[in-house]
């Protein structure tokens, strides 16, 4: 089987160590993405700002499957540019990225991907609703971004980023889901909260009953207390994914 090559990987000693763990730490939100089986063949995409590199990102090569992304084969580019898949990375996921990057500072890491749930709950009128405790970790903490056609047009930039406004995530109506986060490990535990949110709530709006939503009051104190946990002890589950993953193949780290 031929596999996609990428000229331009590099080696561990090339880059600076907190580049490098900073590489690492985004071949892993991929190969978590296919683990979860929310990947989207070679499409869709997880960003990371270089550190040291305000204005740099990495992302995965555009042909690239999930599965085939390491270290070193991650794509760095100037968010600053105008970039299209002749630089090696997909023009849509670029425009995304690139503009969710240069408007907040205070995010590292943002995560893309295409689920039908998470297509299906943007074609819904009322958007997320608060009837589970995963949902609750986005009160008042998520935007909705109406629907422009494919993600290439770097004028559409400025309107997500407004849509998206000092949120955690975002739900692209029609289209997907966004999550973002100062570490991979926040982008992708919120990405990962985000979709669980989705599938139960649609799963209760299937049921004859109408759902009971929770209290107001009782999700302000909720979602304090998941802010609390996730600048504590809620980052050792980080270390938990990875060693799931090196159980199934530790190729993610070259």
């Amino acid at each position: 089987m031929n596999k996609p090559t990428n000229p331009a990987a590099i080696k561990s000693a090339e880059v600076s160590q907190e580049e490098w763990a900073a590489r690492c730490d985004l071949a892993a939100v991929y190969r978590l993405l296919a683990h979860y089986g929310w990947d989207d063949v070679i499409y869709n995409h997880s960003s990371m700002r270089v550190p040291g590199e305000p204005r740099m990102f990495l992302m995965k090569r555009h042909e690239l499957l999930y599965t085939e992304v390491t270290a070193g084969n991650l794509v760095k580019v100037n968010m600053d540019e105008d970039l299209d898949e002749k630089s090696g990375v997909n023009r849509p996921g670029f425009t995304l990225h690139g503009g969710v990057l240069s408007a907040r500072g205070d995010v590292n890491c943002a995560v893309h991907v295409h689920t039908n749930n998470g297509m299906a709950i943007g074609a819904l009128p009322h958007g997320l609703r608060m009837l589970s405790q995963q949902a609750i970790r986005f009160y008042q903490r998520i935007g909705y971004h109406a629907y422009e056609g494919i993600t290439e047009d770097f004028a559409e930039r400025s309107r997500i980023n407004a849509d998206l406004g000092g949120n955690r995530a975002m739900i692209l109506n029609h289209h997907g889901l966004l999550t973002v986060g100062k570490t991979p490990r926040e982008a992708f535990v919120l990405m990962k909260t985000l979709i669980d949110a989705i599938d139960i709530q649609l799963t209760l709006e299937a049921a004859r009953t109408e759902p009971v939503e929770i209290p107001a009051a009782i999700c302000a104190k909720t979602a304090a207390q998941y802010e609390h946990h996730d600048s504590g002890r809620g980052n050792a589950d980080w270390s938990a994914y990875l060693r799931i993953l090196d159980k199934i193949d530790t190729s993610y780290r070259n």
